[in-house]
């Protein structure tokens, strides 16, 4: 049994990645500061003498015994991390130096959960590890895009000069149970806006590319990295199956059977035209590809809603 932190683990992915950790047989403690985090999303953990969750912000150091810890504490939504900015470049630096300051203490592995954010709006596609990005470093974005590729640059550093034993994946759109309702991100949009036949907000003509990741994916991806001995990245973990936003507007509909009426607003500034991920270095050095394409995923994260009316 190893004793395993979360930071952020009561947030959307962070909260599947305890109950994954706590089904293998782990001690999972989740610290979170409840920004993004739900104590919905670990309720049912919470009776799983096996989980701890302990009120705190990465911002500040951290002072307990660990083998792991997986770094996910930064809202990761524009509507939550343009709240304030400075707070979301604040977390993602302090956080980092946190988590790398208790690792080094404690001998432990840690996992940096990067994003598909840090190569801004690409220039390269699909996107590989190698590409160095195309960031505008003043923009309503750039706190998270520059906070996450700044926790990048101290976690290679504190590998090369303090010999943390590291480890650092690049999340791309990421779905399914979990999701805030109101967190800005285009498939809990979407969702929400059909199921109440709302009309569905499509920013620009709709022609810009994302690529999905179930969450369950995701987090095996994150475990497969983390336990690869000798592995450090970054490596890209996300869902190369691209389709464009209006594609998926009109998946969603139609799985819903809903009525909305789509409408058009103004990109905002800096959004990525094209995001998908190559990920052939995941699929050679970890044997890790997603399994649950978009029809599942969707058919999922739509009942979770359902759920919740």
């Amino acid at each position: 049994m190893k004793r395993i932190l979360v930071t952020g683990g009561a947030g959307f992915i962070g909260s599947h990645l305890c109950r994954r950790l706590l089904h293998e047989g782990n001690k999972v403690i989740c610290l979170d500061n409840m920004f993004t985090g739900t104590y919905e999303n670990i309720s049912e953990l919470d009776r799983d003498p096996n989980f701890e969750y302990v009120h705190a912000d990465v911002i500040h150091p951290i002072q307990l015994e660990v083998d792991r810890i997986y770094n996910l504490a930064c809202p990761a939504s524009p509507v939550h991390y343009q709240y304030d900015p400075i707070m979301t470049t604040k977390t993602s630096f302090m956080g980092a130096l946190n988590v790398l300051e208790l690792a080094k203490k404690c001998n432990a592995r840690v996992l940096q959960a990067s994003t598909s954010e840090i190569y801004g709006d690409p220039l390269m596609h699909p996107q590989s590890e190698s590409y160095r990005g195309n960031v505008n470093t003043i923009g309503p974005r750039a706190c998270y895009d520059e906070g996450k590729r700044v926790a990048e640059t101290l976690f290679f550093d504190f590998k090369r000069r303090r010999h943390v034993d590291i480890r650092v994946i690049r999340i791309f759109n990421t779905y399914g149970p979990n999701m805030l309702e109101n967190d800005g991100r285009v498939v809990s949009n979407f969702i929400v806006q059909a199921l109440h036949n709302r009309d569905i907000t499509i920013y620009g003509d709709g022609s810009q590319t994302r690529s999905f990741c179930y969450v369950e994916d995701t987090v095996s991806g994150m475990i497969a990295t983390m336990e690869k001995d000798g592995f450090t990245g970054p490596v890209n973990i996300g869902n190369p199956c691209e389709m464009t936003i209006l594609e998926l507007a009109k998946l969603i509909i139609r799985k819903t059977e809903s009525e909305s009426k789509l409408i058009y607003r103004e990109l905002p500034v800096d959004d990525p035209i094209k995001r998908k991920p190559d990920i052939s270095l995941a699929k050679r050095e970890l044997g890790w590809e997603p399994q649950i394409g978009i029809d599942e995923g969707l058919d999922a994260t739509i009942e979770y809603f359902r759920s919740k009316y």
